[in-house]
């Protein structure tokens, strides 16, 4: 039986990187991922720690080194390009992206959200959650198009939102979930499983018509 072959990713990254360590986490199991590199627009992101612990090159991009929003992306797709990946994801990369780098990945461009999209697009998903007295909130994977958190939604997760919960409790279970639906789907995509045509998903040969739910399973947040 021969191995079977590892799909090639870049991760963007400008923070902590926790959903980067479950991806090498992933990886270190049966995750059939190559990470070629991590790249992040902050110098001081802990993501890049994480990286250089697994041994995987790091690089850094300052968008403060850059005039105009056009101008970094246009540098970062060379650098993203360097490393030849299959597919780029994003993990916590605090940037908007403009309409000419969402279009050259177009298709193999992953995000991961924290709420149920189309609900709570862009910042303090939490909050608003909590706010609005949602008694379920989630977290969602999906394909990056050129409206902010609008892209077709892969995979969701639908975590409860418990009595005396605040932003930080609510983020944390959140979180957890994160971990376990953002290397779901990288995994279809590496397998085959996942294909996209022309913006449309396909999964199992069958088009996703509707974002697939994974169950909430309470993980310990330690």
């Amino acid at each position: 039986m021969t191995e079977q072959r590892k799909l090639p990713i870049v991760v963007l990254l400008s923070g902590s990187g926790s959903n980067l360590q479950a991806i090498i986490d992933g990886a270190n199991d049966d995750l059939p991922v190559e990470i070629r590199g991590v790249i992040s627009n902050r110098g001081d992101a802990f993501g890049l720690e994480r990286a250089r612990q697994a041994s995987i090159p790091t690089r850094v991009l300052d968008h403060t080194d850059y005039p105009d929003r056009e101008t970094y992306d246009q540098a970062l797709m060379e650098l993203i390009d360097s490393y030849q990946p299959a597919l780029v994801v994003l993990a916590g990369f605090m940037r908007i992206l403009t309409p000419g780098f969402v279009t050259h990945y177009q298709g193999r461009l992953l995000n991961i959200h924290p709420s149920l999209l189309p609900k709570y697009r862009g910042l303090h998903t939490h909050q608003r959650a909590l706010e609005a007295g949602d008694r379920v909130h989630g977290a969602s994977v999906h394909l990056v198009t050129e409206e902010l958190d609008g892209g077709p939604v892969i995979l969701q997760v639908r975590v409860p939102v418990e009595p005396g919960d605040d932003e930080a409790t609510l983020a944390a279970r959140v979180l957890t979930q994160e971990h376990r639906i953002y290397p779901a789907v990288i995994r279809w995509f590496a397998e085959g499983r996942l294909k996209v045509t022309q913006g449309f998903i396909e999964l199992d040969g069958k088009t996703l018509r509707e974002p697939k739910i994974m169950e909430f399973n309470q993980v310990s947040t330690e």
